[in-house]
């Protein structure tokens, strides 16, 4: 749990953060890299230790992962400058892929995939604690301590889990001996590393007709089609081929891949847009996520507990898919002035049918496959999650800061129109100038407060209209995961970890 904890939060808990490390060490050109590097040595990670841990034991790999977010959590609370923080969170991100698979491997070496189910309720509710409370967390040591604290914050976490696991962690001994696919991996790393930077710069430091975003998207291609033809020759392939023979283990990771995009693509602008458009800080705006994250932990629990009673699993995440689309309708349907009650109404459903559907998806994965494979399916379908999740804020993030242009752009000669009555010609003249030399884009929650009715009222309005229509488009996606899920079969779940 305390591994799953630190994996996850070090995803989220710099979003909030940036803006005063980027203000204390300079490279504001480099910004971008703090989140980038992390999500790609991490997704990187995701299948190399997972084939490691089936080959050599889980319990040396997942010491060393805790070693290297201890590592790389030290170089960055010491950072002087950019570059050393860029390369404190690519530690950390190498670590961070470790945690987040074999917390969930390490479970399936000692636990019963019947039994399973409520402790991977527990690692699904934790899972989702820590994606809401890392902009929390991120905006209250900003406010406080200091941002360094996103960092030392978690040295005792990462000590106490690297004790405990030395003295207590048993785990049985299935090691099968070191077989390196070498050429796999290099050509999944490339290929993993262009789809991420092709997901984070499109649309934002180059268009996406560019040299650069079509090169790397060739690159991304050619990689996958070169993986896939190692792959079928290898004798030991870092993601096997047969996987994809498995009914249960292909629907749940096209549904987990959706999941990532919806997942990742709302908790990404979702507090930015409670933030504008109810005029609140960072911090407040963390709180606001709070209905979500109790909708997911106690569904997720609830749901384990009673998968693990009954053995009957199939339907949870089908119900969970339907709830979430459901939600995902009415935050389209969203107004710029709807109560914080309606809102976190609304959140609440959507944490309630995530929370039916995530570790869910995990056990039928694990259930599918033997135990001495467990790894590499936990793995591959984490993986696919992540690539979702990347493409997921990457998308909506690109959609969103497009049609926000165009509502500003449309209709802020009418705002300021209105506002010279408000303020006078001159001022309103000067705002309006800020506004065509790209200040709307950095305005803040405290700044947008001071501006005049009309422009305030425009900027409200072009927030909650460039946001919400994405959640609706998306939501038949995520009907699509629904009918997918669907189709997967109730295979008995198993009573021995053998």
């Amino acid at each position: 749990m305390i591994g799953m904890l630190m994996s996850s939060l070090g995803q989220m808990i710099f979003s909030t953060a940036l803006p005063t490390i980027v203000g204390d060490l300079g490279g504001v050109e480099q910004m971008s890299w703090i989140i980038t590097i992390f999500l790609m040595t991490m997704t990187i990670g995701l299948p190399i230790y997972g084939k490691l841990g089936d080959q050599i034991g889980r319990k040396p790999l997942y010491i060393f992962a805790l070693v290297m977010f201890l590592l790389g959590s030290v170089i960055g609370g010491f950072a002087q400058n950019m570059n050393m923080m860029i390369v404190a969170r690519g530690v950390q991100g190498i670590g961070g892929g470790g945690l987040m698979v074999l917390s969930q491997a390490i479970i399936a070496d000692v636990v019963p995939a019947r039994q399973r189910g409520k402790f991977m309720g527990v690692m699904g509710a934790v899972f989702g604690l820590s994606s809401v409370l890392g902009p929390l967390l991120g905006g209250f040591f900003t406010d406080g301590p200091g941002w360094r604290w996103t960092l030392w914050f978690n040295i005792p976490l990462a000590v106490i889990a690297i004790v405990m696991a030395v003295l207590f962690l048993h785990l049985p001994k299935r090691a099968t001996g070191l077989d390196i696919d070498v050429w796999g991996t290099a050509t999944l790393a490339v290929g993993t590393a262009s789809l991420i930077l092709v997901a984070t710069w499109g649309g934002r430091q180059y268009d996406w007709a560019s040299a650069q975003i079509i090169g790397l998207s060739v690159l991304t291609v050619v990689c996958i089609v070169a993986f896939v033809l190692i792959e079928r020759r290898t004798r030991s392939p870092l993601i096997p081929m047969h996987l994809f023979g498995v009914r249960n283990f292909v629907l749940s990771t096209i549904a987990g891949f959706i999941v990532g995009i919806i997942m990742f693509g709302t908790l990404s602008y979702m507090p930015t847009y409670i933030q504008m458009v109810h005029s609140m800080s960072p911090t407040r705006a963390g709180l606001m996520i709070l209905p979500m994250m109790v909708g997911l932990m106690v569904t997720s629990i609830a749901v384990g507990q009673f998968v693990s009673r009954t053995g009957r699993y199939k339907w949870f995440p089908v119900l969970g898919m339907v709830v979430t689309a459901v939600a995902m309708v009415f935050m389209g349907r969203l107004e710029a002035h709807d109560s914080l009650t309606h809102l976190g109404v609304i959140l609440f459903v959507y944490g309630f049918g995530l929370g039916c559907t995530m570790q869910i998806i995990v056990l039928i994965v694990q259930n599918a496959f033997p135990v001495s494979m467990v790894g590499t399916a936990t793995a591959s379908n984490n993986f696919f999650r992540q690539i979702g999740g990347a493409l997921g804020s990457a998308v909506v993030g690109s959609v969103f800061t497009h049609r926000l242009s165009a509502s500003i752009a449309d209709n802020a000669p009418d705002a300021f129109r209105a506002a010279a009555s408000e303020v006078g010609p001159e001022k309103a003249g000067a705002l309006a100038q800020m506004f065509e030399n790209g200040g709307a884009h950095n305005l803040t929650p405290s700044t947008l407060s001071t501006l005049p009715s009309a422009v305030h009222e425009m900027i409200l309005q072009a927030y909650n209209s460039a946001l919400t229509p994405v959640f609706i488009a998306l939501a038949p996606v995520v009907l699509v995961a629904a009918i997918v899920l669907a189709f997967n079969r109730q295979d008995e779940l198993a009573e021995t970890v053998e």
